[in-house]
């Protein structure tokens, strides 16, 4: 094996073929400094898409070999530092985050075991008096004709754990409800919510024993390709755009606070509106970055880089103002297979004004 070169940092990225871990090697490629970066995936083909130096195949990280295999390539490749982009892994890890022999940078394991399960979290935020939607867990069919009756007249069905709205739907009848939660075997892992409105916010944070380092508010527009699921909830982000709110900034604090003691890495704040127009918390994705955030980089706000070199123990690139250092109004525009385009609403609204007075001009 050639000798490893000591100069730069080394970092392995876990399912280094996803469009998260891709937003994060694309942010410290824009960094000041460079890295060596390690990639990993279980999944051959999406494998190659990486963008790392490295890249290795790997078992699922529920496979009894993972940790193993895991080991290894830290030895082979010399990488300090383990950053995931998936849950299913970053549990995990957590878990044998002091046998692995690198550095992560991940919230307490308590906390991420309360927000990696929607029920538990919600319980957290109902008792620290964080607004959040109605919500009942439901064990049988009798549970769930008391969500109608305690929440309806429309609820929002979804699992406890995972992302991208996985088994969300949501109904106004019972009989529908019942056969989807028979579908996805799901009694004693589905919840009943109210339905709240469209509109969401994800409010990206990063802390460092117990103290926030930087914070911004991101306004999702709409899902791409919302119209193709169920629950209008893809988990993929059409365009998003920079929005700053105290009130948002105070309500994401004592969210996290209320699942942390001692707030450590990242926490991506979700909340989305009730239909009086008030914000209530939906779940926090806990050690990691949202799908999008190369957004931020982009716009002059490199969170990963932030997040490394707190990893690293080392002093932190100047930052002007720590909630929402981004001008509001800033939108991603993105889609499958497109280069994403960072542009102002203003310059997009223009586009509306434009053709609306190309239609009075035809009358």
């Amino acid at each position: 094996m050639s000798k490893l070169d000591t100069t730069v940092k080394r970092i392995l990225v876990t399912s280094a073929g996803g469009s998260p871990a891709t937003n994060f090697v694309r942010s410290l490629r824009d960094a000041p400094e460079p890295f060596h970066l390690v990639g990993i995936d279980a999944n051959k083909f999406t494998l190659q898409r990486a963008e790392t130096d490295q890249k290795f195949l790997v078992p699922k990280a529920k496979d009894p070999a993972y940790i193993g295999v895991l080991q290894d390539i830290v030895k082979e490749t010399g990488v300090e530092f383990i950053h995931c982009q998936m849950s299913y892994e970053m549990l995990t890890i957590s878990a044998l985050r002091d046998k692995l022999g690198v550095r992560t940078f991940l919230p307490s394991h308590e906390s991420i075991d309360i927000c990696e399960n929607k029920f538990l979290s919600y319980e957290r935020w109902s008792q620290a008096g964080v607004p959040v939607p109605a919500t009942m867990m439901l064990h049988n069919a009798e549970d769930l004709k008391e969500a109608f009756r305690r929440v309806g007249p429309k609820l929002w069905l979804r699992e406890i754990r995972g992302s991208a709205g996985r088994g969300s739907l949501p109904t106004d009848d019972f009989e529908t409800s019942v056969r989807w939660i028979d579908l996805h075997k799901g009694w004693g892992n589905f919840t009943a919510a109210e339905c709240l409105r469209p509109e969401s916010i994800t409010w990206q944070s990063i802390w460092h024993d117990g103290e926030l380092v930087v914070a911004q508010g991101r306004k999702r527009l709409y899902w791409e390709f919302g119209n193709r699921a169920p629950s209008g909830v893809t988990g993929i982000t059409g365009t998003g755009v920079t929005v700053s709110d105290p009130v948002l900034d105070d309500l994401a604090q004592r969210a996290v606070r209320a699942v942390a003691d001692k707030p450590n890495g990242i926490f991506g704040v979700d909340l989305t509106f009730d239909q009086k127009g008030m914000p209530n918390l939906t779940e926090i994705n806990i050690g990691r970055f949202f799908t999008t955030h190369y957004f931020f980089t982009a716009a002059g706000l490199n969170m990963p880089y932030i997040y490394v070199k707190l990893g690293y123990g080392e002093p932190l690139p100047p930052l002007e103002k720590r909630i929402n250092p981004l001008p509001p109004g800033l939108a991603w525009v993105r889609g499958m297979d497109c280069k994403p385009v960072l542009i102002t609403m203003s310059e997009i609204d223009a586009c509306e004004q434009a053709l609306w007075a190309r239609i009075a001009r035809q009358g």
